[in-house]
């Protein structure tokens, strides 16, 4: 086998290897829509603002979400509404109850901005830190 052959099959093992690593710890869309994604992990729907362009859920509920471009939206919880700043892209890691490790969005609390870090669902109403 020549060095030419011995270099290409390498090239493609290490080509073979790559795929089957992204395709077992990265699901594109594996729920349909990032807010189908919300509701089967008992979260609601309105924790995103609409017009999500992808999301992209890996390994261990790593969850990227992308818009189309920073925004703010309002949402309401426990009846009180507070506003919402969106970056471009948010991340955070998602399970059942809790989306934790948030970065990318802020919230308005009385008049002072907070960097949101976690949300929490407790019984029929959602907490954030």
């Amino acid at each position: 086998m020549t060095n030419k052959q011995l270099l290409i099959l390498v090239a493609a093992f290490t080509a073979l290897m790559l795929r089957a690593t992204y395709a077992r710890t990265i699901q594109i869309n594996p729920a349909g829509t990032v807010y189908d994604l919300l509701e089967q992990n008992n979260l609601p729907q309105g924790l995103l603002p609409l017009g999500v362009q992808s999301y992209v859920l890996g390994a261990g509920g790593a969850l990227e979400v992308t818009l189309s471009g920073d925004c703010n939206a309002f949402v309401t919880f426990s009846g009180r509404k507070f506003e919402f700043v969106y970056a471009s892209k948010v991340n955070g890691v998602i399970k059942s109850g809790s989306i934790s490790s948030v970065s990318g969005v802020s919230v308005q609390v009385a008049f002072a901005w907070h960097v949101l870090h976690q949300v929490t669902r407790a019984g029929n109403s959602s907490t954030s830190s």
